[in-house]
């Protein structure tokens, strides 16, 4: 378990160990997906340029279920409505061991757009540690949950390499039997020690205020900023990640030297958690979200630079270390951005939002892969920066000592 000493006090705490140990299974399953399943979409693919697809519907089907999630959670409690999302990512990984098994490309995709469901319902397992507790320790709750993907980091390539040839003759078939494990484990933990508790009130917040029209949530630089970097953050990641097996691949580089890229990049994702909500709770959130966004910046010119092995290596390591910062800044200043009222259709906004920026990130990256190159693929990262600069730069004109703002 993590040490208590890193866990917010209470049962605050408790929640986000419990969603820690959660989001390690679920990323340590996205992971599977993550190494195995553009290499698999290409050998079942009937055009070499659907390669991608299958990925890509991961990243579509969150979107397509992400309001949905926020209003179930709403209705039924995070414990309930978490355990549908991690039931939803074991349909997806039975579904793709039958596809597999018979070699049908347009079923696996049905497969990844479930495993895409689950992530609908589990992006909102860092947002629920920061709606639990105060507001100095909000950056610190969200990367303690982002921290259970150091299980991911370290076991999730090993076991898709491992598991890929669990089942004689039929390979991929393990490594999807291994992601429908992996989901009933998380179901079985959610609803077994996850406790749906009341959100905690912002300093300065009157819970009789009524909630204000989402126009009015939406016209705020502090959300402006916290969506347009969780944004980019995912848009920018999925660009790279999603071509990088690929791109190894068409270098003469091996499966497993794929696995052990996207290991290095899960790394780069995680181990930061351990420190980075500390950083911005000490700095200040515009320094570190400037540290994150020039990491994801000079990711792309690593991968830009060469395509050496190491380089891959460099590249998505740097390119998970940016994407640390970048969410756990954007995501502490979302969760300042609206009442206790005001959560589910504020977090379903931001979540379509960010989830859609990931699908149009992951549908184009294939393609440019093919048609481009790997290199040329990497120049798009800038202009996404760019974007995301000039709404942070809105909010830091708008409140020039950025930091935690209480919503009032």
């Amino acid at each position: 378990m993590i040490a208590s000493r890193f866990l917010p006090a209470g049962a605050g705490g408790r929640n986000a160990a419990v969603l820690a140990l959660c989001q390690g299974l679920y990323v340590c399953g996205f992971s599977v997906d993550l190494t195995l399943t553009g290499i698999n979409g290409y050998q079942l693919a009937p055009d070499k340029v659907l390669a991608t697809l299958p990925f890509a519907l991961i990243a579509v089907g969150a979107a397509i279920v992400t309001v949905l999630a926020a209003f179930i959670i709403g209705r039924l409690g995070r414990r309930v409505g978490f355990a549908i999302g991690s039931l939803c990512g074991a349909s997806g990984g039975l579904v793709s061991v039958w596809a597999v098994f018979h070699g049908q490309f347009w079923v696996f995709c049905i497969g990844t757009a479930l495993i895409g469901g689950y992530q609908g319902f589990a992006q909102y397992y860092s947002i629920a540690a920061a709606d639990s507790v105060s507001t100095a320790q909000k950056s610190r709750a969200i990367s303690t949950v982002l921290a259970g993907g150091v299980l991911a980091a370290l076991a999730g390539p090993v076991l898709a390499n491992w598991s890929k040839d669990l089942i004689p003759g039929v390979m991929f078939a393990g490594a999807y039997v291994l992601v429908a494990g992996l989901a009933l484990l998380s179901t079985m933990l959610l609803l077994s020690l996850y406790r749906d508790i009341e959100p905690h009130l912002a300093t300065g917040t009157d819970p009789l205020l009524p909630p204000r029209p989402l126009r009015e949530i939406v016209r705020q630089p502090i959300f402006g900023a916290g969506v347009a970097t969780t944004m980019a953050a995912a848009a920018g990641m999925v660009f790279m990640m999603t071509a990088a097996p690929l791109a190894a691949v068409a270098c003469n580089y091996s499966i497993g030297d794929g696995a052990q890229i996207i290991q290095w990049h899960l790394i780069g994702m995680f181990v930061p958690s351990f420190f980075s909500g500390r950083l911005v709770a000490r700095f200040g959130v515009w320094p570190i979200l400037a540290l994150g966004m020039g990491l994801i910046a000079a990711s792309a010119a690593i991968a830009i630079a060469s395509t050496a092995l190491i380089a891959f290596y460099m590249a998505l390591f740097v390119l998970g270390v940016g994407w640390n910062f970048m969410i756990v800044c954007g995501t502490t200043l979302l969760s300042q951005s609206y009442r206790p009222n005001e959560r589910a259709k504020t977090q379903a906004l931001s979540g379509v939002l960010g989830n859609t920026a990931g699908t149009i990130a992951a549908l184009s990256s294939g393609a440019i892969l093919v048609s481009a190159g790997w290199t040329l693929l990497n120049f798009g990262v800038l202009p996404i920066l760019a974007l995301c600069l000039l709404m942070i730069l809105r909010w830091v004109q708008a409140d020039k000592t950025p930091g935690p703002v209480a919503v009032s």
